[in-house]
């Protein structure tokens, strides 16, 4: 490991090398979304070694030499997901259309002949659902396209091209179906408040998992025979929140002659959530995962004696993607950490015993940095944590930013960033709260900031600020905000609503007016939203307050907004917005448009532009 250059100015990272490491991180491809065959010998998953996500197949070798992944290529779009039908012989992908928000459902062969378009369309986002436990048709959702219109679930042969009805609701999504199709495990709901039904086809009734309305979400959740000796012949085995502080792991019996079997709780804690959870065909072996404070910890959870075994030796600190071979034999996953990118591990269930399965490139030999966790308090007292990237050499005068998440539900871990370790490498101290509204720390935390709480999070930002500066990490005329999507609104409202606070922005696709973010996004976002944000009709009044736009003028530090050209999660009309006020005020604002991109930067190309522009206006600026 060499030492990281030194640049004119004092700061680690000339520009020429400071590109080189950019461009390498960025290209720093890594795999997951694995999805394994009936018999966990082979498995398809998704990876960006070629400059964009893609699908590969790749043999499950544990005990010699691996074989080569095969690409399965039959478009020029990004592949999202990727799932394996019950029979092996075909391979559903979500291709996101002209790498933007909406997606289509293909089908491919897995040796890549076959392919074609099943669902879906630039006009029209089609969602991926699981297989049928046997045979092998997919499902698919279709959300409404205007305001009113239900969305509408179907089955899909992928041979025929034949679709059958199957649910028809406001915001649905399809979890899973019973072995012989009988049963349909459903959410439907708002952002923060979905919650979980079975559907009896026979009988066409529903019937709630969980009781409704209740506060709190159900995650995902999956039906499967009850142990030996339960009453009920079924179980439905979900991740929720509903009626409790934090995501658990609760039962809850599926009996057509008895609806009224009570729930129960099989394994919770104090100080973690339940955010994976799969389960092998006869119910019996559970594969849980725990988010603590932001890294994983895995168990195994028998059903029949209700036990579980902790997992040993994660290779990593952040786990994502798992999934639990129909046998119960082997866990695949994807594994990764600041210093090393996402990879496909193997877990053997019995032995504990973890295999490498795919490989990520040799990274630079520079000091990439392992983050340190921070927790600090909010104007309001409460807690808040982050992860703070200490640039080497860095002192309480030099640069910082803050950088804000999405969501707000998503969090901040400790996974493989390159562009907090470019900005490291740079002299630029990186810290990443997880403000109020984020989750993994339960669920009061992720509702703190719902609609009229928003001024929390705001002062959230503040306070992560002035723990910045209290620690020495920063000096207050050097801090800068940045954040994308609703981490760019942040940003855009801290400038806004705080001047004086920050001595920069970059906002990367955030919303700069809820009103008309609201008008013109996707009528599917736009419906699960007014329980985070607010109603556009009943709180008109208030979402124009909290937009930044309306309080454009008091943004008079250097801000630089990104966005991409097909975004319509967050529509580009609100960066356009933003910087056409700031110039029409003779601001200083720099805008990138990222072309052929939509909400999510897909291409490696586009990443590393946005990375490589966001450091060299930080350095200017700050």
């Amino acid at each position: 490991m060499r030492a990281a250059a030194t640049a004119a100015d004092g700061r680690p990272g000339g520009s020429g090398d400071a590109s080189g490491l950019a461009a390498a991180l960025v290209g720093a491809w890594g795999s997951w979304g694995p999805s394994m065959t009936p018999d966990a010998a082979r498995v398809a998953f998704i990876s960006d070694r070629g400059g964009a996500p893609e699908v590969w197949v790749q043999d499950v070798v544990l005990d010699g030499p691996r074989g080569p992944a095969t690409r399965i290529r039959f478009t020029d779009d990004p592949v999202i997901s990727v799932s394996w039908s019950a029979d092996s012989a075909w391979l559903a992908c979500a291709v996101a259309t002209d790498g933007g928000v909406r997606t289509q459902v293909w089908v491919v062969r897995p040796d890549g002949s076959d392919a074609r378009r099943i669902s879906g369309s630039p006009e029209r986002h089609v969602e991926l659902g699981p297989w049928t436990r046997s045979g092998h048709r997919v499902v698919l959702t279709v959300p409404s396209t205007e305001v009113g219109e239900p969305t509408r679930a179907w089955l899909a042969d992928p041979a025929t091209g034949e679709l059958d009805l199957l649910a028809v609701g406001e915001l649905i999504h399809v979890l899973d179906l019973s072995t012989f199709e009988r049963m349909l495990v459903l959410r439907d709901g708002q952002r923060g408040h979905e919650f979980c039904v079975v559907v009896d086809r026979e009988t066409d009734t529903d019937h709630a998992v969980l009781p409704h309305p209740a506060r709190g979400a159900t995650d995902r959740a999956f039906i499967r025979p009850s142990p030996p000796g339960a009453a009920a012949p079924a179980v439905v085995y979900a991740a929720t929140e509903v009626g409790l502080p934090r995501l658990q792991l609760v039962a809850a019996p599926v009996d057509p002659d008895d609806w009224s079997r009570p729930t129960r709780v099989l394994a919770a804690r104090d100080d973690a959530e339940l955010e994976g959870l799969d389960g092998d065909d006869e119910g019996r072996l559970l594969l849980l995962v725990w988010n603590v404070a932001g890294r994983s910890e895995l168990e195994l959870f028998d059903t029949h004696t209700e036990t579980s075994v902790p997992v040993p030796g994660l290779p990593g600190a952040v786990a994502t993607s798992p999934v639990l071979s129909r046998d119960g034999s082997s866990v695949l996953l994807a594994v990764e950490g600041p210093l090393r990118p996402r990879e496909l591990w193997h877990l053997d269930t019995a032995t504990l015993a973890w295999t490498r399965v795919s490989d990520v490139p040799a990274l630079p030999a520079v000091p990439l940095v392992q983050p340190s966790l921070e927790r600090f308090r909010s104007l309001d007292g409460l807690e808040i944590t982050g992860w703070l990237y200490r640039a080497p050499g860095s002192g309480a005068e030099g640069p910082a930013m803050l950088h804000l998440h999405g969501g707000p539900e998503s969090q901040e871990r400790p996974t493989f960033s390159p562009q907090h370790q470019v900005m490291a490498a740079a002299g630029i101290i990186v810290f990443a709260p997880n403000v109020r509204g984020s989750s993994g720390f339960g669920r009061e935390f992720v509702h703190a900031d719902d609609v009229h709480r928003r001024q929390g999070a705001f002062d959230d930002v503040t306070a992560a600020a002035q723990h910045l500066i209290g620690i020495q990490a920063a000096s207050a005329g050097r801090i800068a905000v940045t954040g994308r999507s609703y981490g760019g609104y942040l940003t855009l409202a801290a400038l806004a609503f705080t001047p004086g606070v920050f001595a920069a922005g970059v906002d990367v696709c955030g919303m700069s007016h809820l009103l008309t973010f609201y008008a013109e996004t996707e009528p599917w976002i736009a419906a699960a939203a007014v329980t985070k944000y607010g109603h556009p009709d009943h709180d008109k009044k208030f979402l124009r307050s909290i937009s930044p736009l309306a309080k454009a003028e008091r943004i008079d530090v250097p801000l630089l907004v990104v966005h991409g050209e097909l975004d319509t999660n967050v529509p580009i009309g609100e960066a356009h917005r933003i910087v056409a006020a700031l110039r029409e005020l003779e601001r200083p604002v720099e805008y990138l448009e990222l072309a052929g991109e939509g909400h999510e930067y897909r291409r490696a190309s586009s990443r590393l532009a946005l990375i490589e522009r966001m450091r060299g206006f930080l350095l200017r600026v700050l």
